[in-house]
């Protein structure tokens, strides 16, 4: 894909959507963290810190994210990455991308959100729907996740780098979906390498409506009698 399509993809994403951010319910760094680890929209009041969370142990905090997927190993991981926070960090969300992939449970992905989010550093998460958009539109061809970020990182102009992760998760997830992506309604379907686009629907046409019988005047004539 040519620069001049890049930056004009994340042109037409910017006005769409000017001040992206996360769609993860947070109220502080490591409220996003956990929310990010668990892929978890929120996090309950009664675990939000690392000693809440220490205190309650893992099968104190297994009923909290119970209707999260490997409730079992990620209670394991919460715990100690609560411990691990207070024992190397002083209970705060470290800044380093080293220490954050440390941690339990923490890996590049959720790094780079966080020092994204957190920290203001122009990283890009890969996940599943930024891997398909990436791939799919020509943005960042690459058969992993780590090639598709250097990609996205190489390719992205600096202005867009710091927001590119937020509109393309958002793009795969709303727009770029992996069955049936609208395609006809995506703001990029010109700029968009993409050989199978989803083809808009023919309009529907219009009912056939029945001609009116008219009835002349012998006929309502002997509907009278």
């Amino acid at each position: 894909m040519h620069a001049a399509t890049r930056r004009a993809i994340y042109r037409r994403l910017r006005a769409a959507n000017p001040a992206p951010t996360t769609e993860l319910l947070h109220s502080s760094p490591f409220e996003l963290l956990v929310a990010v680890m668990l892929s978890a929209h929120t996090t309950d009041r009664s675990v939000n810190t690392p000693a809440a969370i220490v205190a309650l142990g893992v099968e104190g905090v297994k009923p909290y994210i119970r209707p999260v997927g490997l409730y079992n190993t990620k209670s394991k991981n919460l715990v100690g990455l609560a411990q691990a926070l207070i024992e190397r960090h002083g209970g705060e969300v470290p800044a380093d991308r080293a220490a954050l992939e440390a941690l339990p449970g923490v890996g590049r992905k959720t790094a780079n959100i966080i020092l994204n989010m957190v920290f203001g550093a122009a990283e890009i998460a890969v996940d599943t729907h930024i891997f398909r958009v990436a791939n799919r539109t020509g943005l960042a061809p690459g058969r992993t996740p780590r090639e598709v970020e250097k990609a996205l990182t190489a390719n992205t102009p600096p202005e867009f780098r710091k927001d590119a992760h937020h509109w393309l998760i958002l793009h795969g997830r709303y727009v770029c979906k992996a069955r049936a992506p609208a395609c006809p309604a995506c703001i990029i379907r010109d700029l968009c390498e993409y050989r199978h686009k989803t083809p808009a629907r023919p309009p529907r046409a219009a009912a056939r409506k029945r001609p009116l019988r008219t009835v002349g005047p012998r006929a309502r004539g002997r509907a009278r009698i």
